[in-house]
C-alpha cells in the first residue's frame, strides 16, 4: 500500500483553531483503509475544558463513530506534538501510528518531557513518525503567539 499524508488535513483543522482564537493545532484520525474516521482543532477556550486538545477531542470522535475505545490499526496526525494527557490517551486507545509535525520542547510528552511511551507502564506505543510538514506548523505557531503579544 502507498503511503499517503493526512498532515494537510490537520494543518487545515489547525488554521480554522487559529482563526477561532484557539492555539493552533490540529489531529485526524485515519482508518486502516485510509479513510478520515474524525478531524479536529483545538477548543479549549471554547468548551472551556482543559482537555478539548485537538488529538482528545479527534480520539472521542473516532471512538464513537468506529463504536469502540480501541483505534487498531488507525493512524493519528497532529500538528504538534502530543502532550503528556494525548499520549497516554493515544496508548490507551491502542492507535498503531502517530505522526506529528512540530516538536514541542516546552509542553510534549512523547519526544520531550515525559516521554511517556517510553516508561514501561505504557501498555501501548504506536510507531512514531516525527517531523512531517514540521516547519508549516512550527510557524503557524510562532505567528499565533506573537500576535498575541503584540496585541
Amino acid at each position: 500500500m502507498e503511503f499517503r499524508s493526512y498532515m494537510g488535513q490537520a494543518l487545515a483543522e489547525a488554521r480554522a483553531a487559529a482563526a477561532r482564537g484557539e492555539v493552533p493545532v490540529g489531529a485526524v484520525v485515519v482508518s486502516p483503509k485510509g479513510q478520515i474516521v474524525s478531524a479536529a482543532g483545538n477548543e479549549t477556550r471554547a468548551r472551556n475544558d482543559p482537555t478539548a486538545h485537538a488529538e482528545m477531542l479527534a480520539l472521542r470522535a473516532a471512538c464513537a463513530a468506529v463504536g469502540s475505545e480501541r483505534l487498531i490499526g488507525h493512524a493519528l496526525y497532529v500538528t504538534l506534538e502530543p502532550c503528556a494527557m494525548c499520549a497516554g490517551a493515544i496508548a490507551a486507545a491502542r492507535v498503531e501510528r502517530l505522526y506529528y509535525g512540530a516538536a514541542d520542547p516546552k509542553s510534549g510528552g512523547v519526544a520531550q518531557g515525559a516521554r511517556v511511551f517510553s516508561h514501561p507502564q505504557c501498555h501501548h506505543v504506536p510507531e512514531v513518525f516525527d517531523g512531517i510538514a514540521a516547519g508549516e506548523a512550527e510557524e503557524m505557531l510562532v505567528r499565533f503567539f506573537r500576535e498575541k503579544r503584540d496585541r
